[in-house]
């Protein structure tokens, strides 16, 4: 697994002119590539009077499913220079569609490939985008007469506390960089006076 990816902070729409014709990218977190053909139908119904509607998405924090398309463009002017933008960015689980409405100036095929490159970049530049980071899910389990001070030590920690449970005993389901599992077992120890347990389980991406 990648140690950290960047994806959009949040769908949205950022609009560029070039040579009279207007170029609307938008952008949208996917976490399957079924969400990003949703996304991708969805802004073609919006759209659908408009001269194009080109796309890209990049699946995958390794990058593994990247597809994009021209929507009648001329080959490899539109899709594969926003699908380079969004590489070139590192992002992923992430779709971006540029609508075009045409302005009555042909762009050529480098004003294109720059056209349709830039309105992506630019989209990410004005919508934001965040870093994820890849932690180690682990559950801390505790008595009840220490949780709650553990609980607020770990929030006042910066921890990534996920959840707690209160049965018999208390688990504190938390996440942490790889990195720091064998630092954070000493601090817990000390914490609890060596009561408390720790069970290391799988990965997942939050945010940095």
């Amino acid at each position: 697994m990648q140690d950290e990816y960047r994806t959009v902070a949040a769908a949205g729409v950022h609009e560029t002119e070039v040579s009279r014709s207007r170029f609307l990218c938008a952008l949208a977190p996917a976490a399957t590539e079924q969400e990003a053909q949703d996304f991708i139908a969805a802004v073609r119904k919006e759209h659908a009077d408009a001269s194009h509607n080109c796309w890209a998405y990049v699946i995958g924090a390794d990058a593994s499913v990247q597809k994009a398309s021209d929507d009648g463009e001329p080959g490899g002017t539109a899709g594969v220079p926003m699908l380079q933008m969004l590489l070139r960015r590192d992002m992923r689980y992430v779709v971006a569609v540029v609508t075009r409405y045409f302005g009555g100036v042909k762009l050529g095929a480098g004003g294109l490939i720059r056209a349709y490159g830039g309105a992506v970049g630019e989209a990410l530049d004005a919508l934001g985008t965040r870093t994820r980071r890849r932690y180690r899910l682990a559950t801390v389990t505790v008595d009840h007469q220490r949780a709650g001070k553990l609980e607020n030590d770990l929030r006042t920690t910066g921890r990534d506390v996920r959840d707690v449970h209160y049965g018999e005993a208390v688990t504190i389901e938390i996440a942490l960089p790889d990195a720091d599992v064998d630092a954070f077992r000493s601090w817990l120890a000390d914490a609890t006076a060596g009561t408390a347990g720790l069970e290391t389980g799988g990965e997942a991406y939050g945010d940095a």
